[in-house]
């Protein structure tokens, strides 16, 4: 599906931001910067090859898009203004009890200015929220605009040209605006990092009297750098053990995505009128008399035709990008119209999921509307 819109599968123009984390940690680890630190070792050590490699980093975009919108659905946007106004509350119910403590670093300046980033990272969030609702109102609108344009066009093009007009202008509001709340964001999430290294350090200066002279605001500051540390923590490690996932199990992410997300991509019906396919190894008495195909793995024979095709396949293309299995005798293979070829149990469900290709992202669905190939 094409990436040029803002909630298109792969890739979209915002970074994914998980919900609940550190103000100062709002671009969580790439999972497509393991997936080329992958491809960079694979080519020293040819432990993969590359049309795996290019399949591990789609699947890497699509798991980062699918996180984004994950991360703005509502329940999640629910819980993190819970959780921040949570925080700003705690925040003033301890500066109001503590007002007999002197400590001696600023711990109420720091409590304030933790309590304000809380309430612009309220906001921002907001502003994400309503502006990415809004834009899937704008674009439903719009292809309802186009398709009752491109059927009526010759008896009501005025009309149609002003709405089609007002479904630009909406949305380039809402980029204007948008643009806006990044920019706040961004600079909440630069001053964030500053301020959590000036609370350690003025906690840490301010040494054992603390505890003593100022216990509510030394815990309540302790208890805020500690809650940053640990989402930082699990932030890096849920991303590494995704990205190991999508490196080593990548049939097991495609199967669980498969499970639990909307239908996106291809239909049933549009993925069974791609050509099945059987894959016959070459055997060794074959290979013995005829020299030529002594470098190729097998032979793949269309199914369901009266006058099947046969595609002889080299050693090397006979595996599965996706599972890193090589086709066994009588496997079910399955051919996107870009002329890849992929187990049928594996590419059905990446099909389903998002309709392009894995390796080339050329999408199946365009592919009898359109002429010549085209990639997303």
């Amino acid at each position: 599906m094409p990436s040029d819109g803002p909630t298109a599968p792969l890739l979209g123009d915002h970074v994914p931001r998980a919900r609940l984390r550190p103000r100062f940690l709002r671009r969580p680890p790439s999972l497509r910067g393991a997936a080329r630190f992958l491809r960079r070792a694979s080519s020293r050590s040819r432990a993969m090859r590359e049309p795996s490699v290019r399949v591990r980093e789609a699947a890497a975009e699509q798991i980062e898009e699918r996180q984004s919108d994950w991360a703005y659905s509502k329940p999640i946007v629910l819980l993190d203004l819970i959780w921040n106004i949570a925080f700003v509350v705690v925040s003033i119910s301890v500066l109001i009890m503590s007002r007999n403590e002197t400590p001696p670093a600023p711990l109420r300046l720091w409590i304030v200015g933790y309590a304000v980033q809380c309430v612009l990272h309220v906001a921002c969030v907001c502003s994400e929220y309503k502006k990415r609702n809004s834009q899937r109102d704008l674009e439903a609108s719009g292809r309802g605009q186009f398709v009752y344009s491109r059927s009526y066009s010759d008896s009501s093009s005025g009309s149609d040209e002003s709405d089609t007009g007002g479904y630009f202008f909406g949305r380039r509001q809402s980029d204007d605006e948008a643009s806006f709340a990044k920019h706040l964001e961004s600079a909440n999430t630069m001053f964030s990092f500053i301020w959590w290294v000036t609370g350690f350090y003025w906690v840490s200066a301010g040494g054992q009297n603390l505890t003593t002279e100022s216990p509510q605001l030394y815990w309540l500051c302790i208890t805020f750098l500690a809650f940053d540390v640990f989402f930082v923590v699990v932030c890096v490690a849920v991303a590494c053990v995704v990205g190991l996932a999508v490196c080593c199990c990548l049939p097991c992410i495609i199967a669980l995505l498969y499970a639990v997300a909307d239908q996106e991509g291809a239909t049933k019906e549009d993925i069974e009128r791609l050509p099945r396919y059987k894959f016959r190894k070459i055997s060794d008495l074959e290979k013995q008399n005829s020299e030529t195909e002594v470098s190729y793995g097998g032979i793949m024979t269309e199914c369901n035709s009266n006058s099947p095709t046969e595609h002889v396949l080299p050693q090397e293309d006979a595996e599965c990008c996706i599972c890193l299995s090589a086709y066994d005798d009588g496997a079910e293979l399955r051919e996107v119209p870009c002329g890849h070829h992929f187990h049928s149990a594996c590419i059905d469900k990446w099909l389903y999921i998002n309709a392009t290709c894995p390796l080339c992202k050329f999408n199946i669905l365009k592919n009898g509307n359109q002429d010549g190939s085209e990639e997303v």
